[in-house]
């Protein structure tokens, strides 16, 4: 199978404020963005696009051209619990702190664990190609899921995923068989 993660174009939000399962709309620049990713992905036939059903992914998806795409809530972003659409600098700083040290199995209050988004993320995937074999899938989904998933690809330890710078808008390529698992290319 070859998966392609699409992350969603910019959002429509002010710079600094926490958000992630939050449905933030897109940004007055969509139009453009989304004939970006379009240009980016000429030439591909996808069997089967899924998305989150937070709008800034569903909104691209549908815009792809590939007809209606499968709504997936595992290809949602981080639940930042109590944190979401609050500014990064009124969260206290000892939260983040201790957070910030443990995502991967520390939630925000009310939120989730980087642990449990890559856990149903991978599921996502797993079904994907149970059902998709051999066959191109695309996925337009958020920074976190990617991570995610190029981590689990990789062979990368969690903690190590924000590594990944990841543009709105971009592609990333994996090449997935029974046997072994490739990155094409990221952030195309």
């Amino acid at each position: 199978m070859q998966l392609y993660l699409i992350r969603h174009t910019t959002p429509a939000i002010t710079p600094g404020v926490c958000y992630g399962r939050a449905d933030v709309d897109v940004a007055a620049t969509f139009h453009e963005e989304a004939q970006a990713v379009r240009d980016k992905i000429t030439g591909l036939s996808p069997v089967a696009t899924y998305c989150s059903p937070l709008s800034r992914a569903a909104r691209l998806a549908s815009s792809l051209g590939f007809g209606e795409p499968t709504h997936d809530e595992r290809l949602m972003e981080l639940d930042f619990g109590e944190w979401e659409l609050r500014p990064w600098d009124e969260i206290p700083r000892a939260q983040m702190d201790a957070w910030g040290q443990a995502y991967t199995h520390v939630a925000p209050p009310g939120g989730e664990t980087f642990n449990a988004l890559h856990q149903r993320a991978s599921a996502c995937i797993r079904d994907m190609m149970a059902s998709h074999r051999g066959q191109d899938v695309i996925a337009v989904t958020h920074a976190g899921v990617i991570r995610a998933l190029l981590a689990e690809i990789l062979n990368l330890p969690l903690i190590e995923v924000f590594r990944f710078h990841l543009d709105y808008g971009g592609v990333t390529q994996l090449q997935i068989d029974d046997r072994v698992a490739r990155v094409g290319y990221v952030n195309r």
